[in-house]
């Protein structure tokens, strides 16, 4: 029982651990719109067709797909495979806890910077907003893809030995 409990934690931590690391990496390489103060604390896009907005939800989601992928497939193979329902427990919450933390982390690398503009910056000076997540049903990429990879290698991947019937029984069958 001891060791399926420190299974389900040590999913729960290494998937919480790899959600902040993907926030960082989503904070990094995910585009920013531009904007330019026209007032006090106030700012519009530059550009109203700007697909920064989709890019960032876009790069949000192949984040968590790869995420789940890597959540799903080590998960398995060290921890369920050995602790069974309780370390895919701990994967399937560490995993939405990792797609909160990606989102919350993401989200608050540069915030900071972005307010500090916004509240000093003279009217007409360009920055890049915040980071944000319009598509918030991309959270569900992170855990729905560690649940596919588990499901499918829990029972896709058994494939029980057929029974042989032998002797006695049979019609036609020679005594």
């Amino acid at each position: 029982m001891k060791g399926r409990l420190t299974a389900c934690a040590a999913a729960l931590a290494g998937s919480a651990v790899l959600g902040v690391a993907a926030g960082l990496i989503w904070a990094t390489v995910a585009p920013r719109a531009l904007l330019q103060e026209v007032g006090h604390g106030e700012a519009q896009l530059v550009n109203a067709e700007s697909t920064a907005y989709i890019l960032a939800d876009a790069w949000f989601c192949l984040i968590a797909a790869t995420g789940g992928l890597i959540t799903g497939i080590a998960g398995y193979r060290l921890l369920v495979r050995r602790a069974g329902w309780t370390a895919t427990a701990g994967l399937v919450l560490g995993s939405v806890a990792a797609s909160v933390l990606m989102l919350w982390t993401g989200e608050n690398i540069g915030l900071g910077t972005y307010n500090h503009l916004l509240a000093i910056s003279a009217d007409g000076v360009f920055f890049h907003a915040s980071l944000s997540l319009g598509a918030k049903s991309a959270l569900a990429f992170w855990p729905g893809l560690t649940s596919l990879i588990v499901l499918l290698a829990e029972y896709g991947g058994r494939h029980p030995a057929p029974e042989v019937w032998k002797g006695a029984g049979e019609v036609g069958g020679s005594p």
